[in-house]
C-alpha cells in the first residue's frame, strides 16, 4: 500500500469524521429553530469546505457570474462521486435546497433534520406521487424564492460517464416558472471514485452554464428541455478543467 493510502486514512477520513460530526451536531441544533433552513445552509457550506480542504481539492469554478446570487433556479450537475456534494455547497451561490430520493428522507435522524432544511423527497416509485411533489416544489420555489439542485441522472455515474437525464428537472423548472442552469463537475471523480473510500488530493472544475429559461413552457415541452439540458453539460463537461 502507498503513503498515500496510509495518509488518506490515518489523516484525511479522520478529519472528514470529526468535522461532519461536529458541524452535522450544529446544524441539527440549529434545525431546531431554523425553519427557513438558511442556517443549516450556512453551516453546511462551512463543512463543505473543510471537507475539500481535508481531501485536498483544488477547486476553481467558471460561470458564476451567469447566476445571480438572488435568482430562484432549478440547477442541475452531473453526478459522479460523493464529493459532489461538497463542491455544490461550497461554489453554487444562491439560496438552494436539494431534491433527494424518498429513502433519504426516510432514515431516523438524519431524514427529519433533512426535511427541517427545506430539502424535498421524491417517491421514485410513484411515478404519480413524484410528479404531484414536484408540483408542489415548484409553486414552494415561486412563493420562497429558493432554488432547487437536481442530479438529473437521478444516481451516480459508475464510469464517470454522462448518463441519460431524467426529465424532472425539465418538469419542476416549468411548473416554477424558472431557469435550469447547466452544471459540470470535472475531476471530482479522481478525489473519490464512486465505492471507494480512499480521499485523493487533485484538481476539481465546476464550470457553469447560460442558464436554459422556461417561462411560458408547459409541461408537454419538458422532453426537449431535458434534451438542450444534456447537451449543455455534455458540452461544459468536454470543455474540461480551467
Amino acid at each position: 500500500m502507498t503513503s498515500s493510502y496510509w495518509y488518506s486514512l490515518l489523516v484525511r477520513a479522520p478529519l472528514v469524521i470529526l468535522s461532519t460530526a461536529l458541524m452535522g451536531t450544529l446544524s441539527l441544533i440549529a434545525s431546531l429553530w431554523d425553519r427557513s433552513g438558511r442556517q443549516q445552509l450556512a453551516i453546511a457550506r462551512v463543512w463543505a469546505r473543510m471537507l475539500l480542504w481535508a481531501a485536498g481539492a483544488r477547486v476553481a469554478a467558471v460561470g458564476l457570474e451567469k447566476i445571480d446570487p438572488r435568482g430562484t433556479y432549478v440547477i442541475c450537475p452531473n453526478h459522479v462521486s460523493y464529493m459532489d456534494t461538497p463542491v455544490l455547497l461550497s461554489y453554487i451561490p444562491v439560496n438552494f435546497r436539494f431534491l433527494a430520493k424518498e429513502e433519504l428522507l426516510r432514515i431516523p435522524f438524519i431524514g427529519g433534520h433533512l426535511k427541517r432544511a427545506g430539502n424535498i423527497s421524491v417517491p421514485l416509485d410513484d411515478p404519480r406521487a413524484a410528479l404531484r411533489v414536484l408540483s408542489a416544489a415548484g409553486r414552494a420555489m415561486q412563493e420562497n424564492g429558493v432554488s432547487v439542485l437536481v442530479f438529473p441522472e437521478g444516481g451516480r455515474s459508475a464510469t464517470g460517464e454522462l448518463r441519460e437525464f431524467k426529465d424532472g428537472a425539465a418538469y419542476l423548472a416549468i411548473k416554477a416558472q424558472v431557469p435550469l442552469v447547466p452544471v459540470a463537475l470535472i475531476g471530482v471523480r479522481d478525489i473519490l471514485p464512486m465505492h471507494s473510500h480512499h480521499l485523493r488530493p487533485g484538481r476539481v472544475t465546476l464550470r457553469i452554464g447560460d442558464p436554459i429559461p422556461t417561462a411560458g413552457c408547459k409541461p408537454s415541452d419538458r422532453a426537449e428541455l431535458t434534451a438542450r439540458l444534456h447537451a449543455a453539460v455534455r458540452g461544459l463537461l468536454e470543455q474540461g478543467h480551467a
